[in-house]
């Protein structure tokens, strides 16, 4: 379904409980990722956002890489509530997205905008995250539940061996997603008078 943008926005939660099914072809999954690169905007133009996108045994041996990275540092009376919830609300899905940010845009950057160089960085951070929010609320659209996870800078070097990737492409986020089998939790609001200041 194709909601307008602030349904879409009230619709997008976190769902930890999702399944290995997606209500929506992986042509049409690609399109949403395409979409956000495209069309998100960044400081400059940087256009500094790289998007992966793993599917089938590539979504799955993600998750592996956490799991067992994960099994060096977790105390093996608590491991299996871990290996629990990577299996339930990550692994057991359908794909992941995983968000990077070239940090050889980054740097060309302050190298060109010298009086600008301490923001960049910033900058980058939050072209990342509008790219993270439209992708999380097209998918949500589209039928498929999905959380936003961050088990960098743990896996990075791992991740960008496995799948042949840039040195200097930055892991900011992990964001799996599949079928919910659960809705989510109640979402709880602050008030709007402590967030929002109106000047007329």
């Amino acid at each position: 379904m194709e909601r307008n943008f602030s349904e879409a926005l009230k619709h997008r939660r976190s769902y930890y409980a999702i399944t290995n099914q997606s209500p929506i072809t992986d042509e049409e999954i690609t399109r949403i990722v395409n979409t956000a690169i495209t069309h998100v905007p960044s400081a400059f133009n940087s256009q500094s956002t790289r998007i992966v996108l793993l599917l089938g045994k590539h979504h799955r041996r993600l998750w592996n890489i956490v799991k067992e990275t994960l099994r060096k540092l977790v105390p093996p009376e608590a491991f299996g509530k871990t290996e629990e919830k990577i299996a339930r609300a990550f692994a057991g899905g359908y794909g992941t997205a995983l968000f990077f940010e070239d940090d050889s845009v980054v740097e060309g950057l302050q190298k060109a905008f010298p009086a600008y160089k301490e923001n960049f960085p910033g900058w980058s951070a939050q072209t990342s995250a509008m790219h993270q929010l439209a992708v999380w609320t097209m998918l949500e659209d589209a039928g498929l539940g999905a959380s936003l996870q961050h088990y960098n800078p743990l896996i990075d070097d791992e991740v960008r061996r496995e799948w042949k990737l840039p040195e200097h492409w930055k892991l900011v986020a992990e964001m799996p997603f599949g079928l919910p089998s659960e809705e989510p939790g109640k979402k709880e609001f602050q008030p709007l008078e402590e967030r929002v200041r109106v000047f007329r």
